[in-house]
């Protein structure tokens, strides 16, 4: 299955390890990362995926695909800016939020009108955000929910 991760684009050392974590989850139990494909949740992220031999999608906001972060197997530029990030959600079949800022806010809110289910971890309280306390929650929470359309 293919597992979107949003979060803050810069955060500090406790939330990479969480979203480092998760990827390796991911990529141990055979899920994709997709991502924005930039730095902050996104790169911590596709390093734990990576780290785990896992694949990462990273769907660029720029036209330019080597502005990927190194753990990113397959950078997508769009050219959108913000606009990428409905893309970005609806690329995964389940969402995992970590922290974030107003960014991170509108892949939620693209996620319900998507109906992805959505695991949040120190993110946003929103309806239909499932907060959970850490990594292998989160993974638990989207293979319970998530509909795999591979």
């Amino acid at each position: 299955m293919r597992v979107s991760v949003i979060g803050g684009s810069s955060v500090s050392g406790e939330t990479a390890a969480v979203a480092e974590r998760l990827g390796e989850l991911l990529a141990e139990r055979g899920h994709t990362v997709v991502c924005g494909g930039l730095g902050g949740v996104m790169e911590a992220v596709c390093r734990g995926a990576r780290g785990a031999d896992g694949r990462t999608i990273g769907i660029l906001p720029s036209d330019r695909p080597a502005d990927a972060n190194r753990y990113v197997t397959d950078p997508i530029a769009t050219g959108l800016g913000h606009a990428r990030n409905a893309l970005v959600v609806m690329n995964g079949e389940a969402v995992v939020a970590v922290d974030g800022g107003p960014g991170t806010l509108s892949e939620i809110g693209m996620a319900l009108v998507y109906d992805r289910p959505i695991a949040g971890i120190d993110t946003h309280d929103c309806d239909g955000v499932r907060a959970v306390d850490d990594a292998a929650a989160a993974v638990a929470y989207v293979e319970s929910t998530a509909v795999d359309s591979r």
